[in-house]
Formats: C-alpha cells, structure tokens, sequence
C-alpha cells in the first residue's frame, strides 16, 4: 500500500515528540527560526520516559530562553493528550497570568490544522476555559498557579515549571511556601500515587528551592541538569545509539546564545 506524503508526516508527528515540538514553535512564533540544539533531543528523550512509565518522577534544570516552557508545559501536554486523550495533566507555574498564556499556547496548538490532521480533533468544544482544555474523551489539561486551590481535581501527570519568582528567590517565607505547597497540596493531587507522574522544570534560584528540597528528599528523582556552561563533560545516549552532549565550559546551545556573546 502506497502512504501520500500527507499520511508519512502525520505517522512523523505521532510517533516523534521532538517533531511536534519543532511545530508547536512554528505555530506560535510566526516568522522566527526555530534552531535545534542536542539538548531538545535530550529534553524529548527524558519527557518520553515519563509518557511511556519508565520514569515517574524527572526534575530538568536548565536556564531561560532555552525552550524549557514550550517543551514541557505546551507541546508535551499537547502531544501527550493527542495519543492519550483521556490523560488528566496538571500544569503549574509561579503565577496564574503565566499559567494561562501557557493554557492559551496549548489550545493553539491543539486547534491547528497540523495537529487536526495528525491527531484528529481531540477537544470538546463545549469546556474550554482561560485554564482548562478538556477533550472529548475527558481527560485534559488543568492551569494553575503556585498555591492555587485544587479541591476535588487529580492529575495523572503534573507538571511543575518555574514554580518560584526569581525575585522571591530570596525570600524564606515564599520559598517556603511554595516548598510547603507542593509538600501539603500538590502532591496529593496525583490520581494514582504509585504509578503517576511529577516533571518539574525549572531555572536554580536557590539551595533551598523546590528543586533543592525534592533532591534532598527520600524519593528518588531523575535528575537532568543542563547549565548554561558544562561545569563538567555530558553526554547522552539517544535511541539508536546516538551520542550528544558537550565538554567542560561549553555553553548550552552555541547557536543560540554563543560563548562570546
């Protein structure tokens, strides 16, 4: 059987995360150039995990401007509601006007021609909110923000981003806060608790951050940290046997932000 160019492309999409990612920025960054970088792949690599049960709790570190929000809070809810429509996402970030933009991002994605044609329509047109995205098969994406009530909700996968100001970084009352949030709340807001998924993403604004308290805590998390400049060698295996990664005192991504900038 013979597959139109058409058919291929939409296989592309759903069976490649790094692919949907590729168009989630094209959407919505009319006229910009999206420029890969190896850590994308690792990024999508370690987000794949999650989706497919091989790792139920991932902490990613990594500094602004390097596609840390895209990635996690809008294409991989879009892509992982796309192949499982009855998922419950909860996505979190610091404050509640940044959790709707990153709401509002999702649902564009998910209402563009290219994500119709590979994943089929999956929204109810009937329960679209500022900070809610429902499919038809009701499962969806939730927007909250860093202390927000979540009574009576439940996530299967929870996705923390930025969940601090950088400018209260300093401030022991609201890191300790968000600390005690997470802690009281948030966590207790997974449907199934042995089998259900945390992500957190996140610049480091602190020792004791959330990020700091979750590698001090019992639970065992994966970390991928990924500074600005390599303090030591990375390198990562990718499907295939691929390696990427950089040496000490390489920057992230050379192409975007050079070390000579």
């Amino acid at each position: 059987m013979a597959y139109s160019e058409k058919q291929l492309l939409n296989a592309i999409l759903r069976s490649d995360f790094e692919s949907v990612l590729k168009r989630s920025f094209m959407t919505l960054n009319p006229g910009e150039k999206f420029l890969p970088n190896w850590h994308h792949r690792v990024l999508a690599r370690e987000l794949m995990r999650c989706l497919k049960g091989e790792n139920r709790r991932l902490i990613i570190t990594l500094p602004p401007r390097n596609l840390k929000s895209l990635t996690a809070s809008v294409a991989f809810p879009a892509y992982a509601l796309g192949l499982h429509p009855t998922l419950n996402i909860i996505c979190v970030s610091y404050a509640a006007d940044l959790a709707a933009k990153f709401s509002r991002d999702t649902r564009l994605v998910m209402e563009s021609r290219w994500y119709r044609d590979a994943f089929s329509d999956q929204l109810d047109p009937r329960k679209q909110t500022q900070y809610e995205i429902t499919t038809k098969a009701h499962g969806g994406r939730l927007a909250t923000s860093t202390g927000g009530v979540l009574t009576g909700r439940g996530g299967n996968i929870i996705i923390i981003d930025d969940p601090l100001n950088a400018d209260d970084a300093y401030s022991e009352v609201k890191r300790q806060a968000v600390n005690d949030w997470y802690g009281n709340v948030l966590i207790s807001r997974l449907n199934n608790k042995a089998e259900d998924v945390i992500i957190v993403v996140a610049q480091r604004l602190h020792d004791e951050d959330l990020v700091g308290q979750l590698l001090r805590s019992d639970e065992e998390w994966v970390h991928l940290n990924l500074p600005a400049i390599a303090e030591e060698a990375q390198r990562f295996e990718l499907d295939g046997g691929v390696i990427v990664g950089r040496d000490a005192g390489e920057v992230l991504h050379e192409t975007l932000e050079p070390e000579s900038a």
